[in-house]
């Protein structure tokens, strides 16, 4: 099965690449800098992609907010 991705956006973080946001599935991407690896996360509420979005330190949100609340693949 083929993935459809909303709008990649770059984002300054010395960890993350990019980010998109699906509102309609409340799918959360990331790419990460260096390994290049690519995620999806599941069920991800859109207040808490805007607070990603607005954290100083895009990674430490992600680390803290993301990683172990929810389902995720690898891309």
């Amino acid at each position: 099965m083929v993935e459809s991705f909303p709008a990649i956006r770059r984002v300054e973080s010395s960890s993350i690449e990019t980010v998109s946001y699906d509102h309609e599935t409340r799918r959360l991407y990331l790419r990460f800098i260096g390994s290049g690896k690519a995620y999806v996360y599941y069920d991800v509420p859109s207040s808490v992609f805007d607070e990603l979005m607005r954290a100083e330190s895009k990674g430490g949100f992600v680390n803290t907010m993301i990683k172990g609340s929810y389902d995720y693949r690898r891309l």
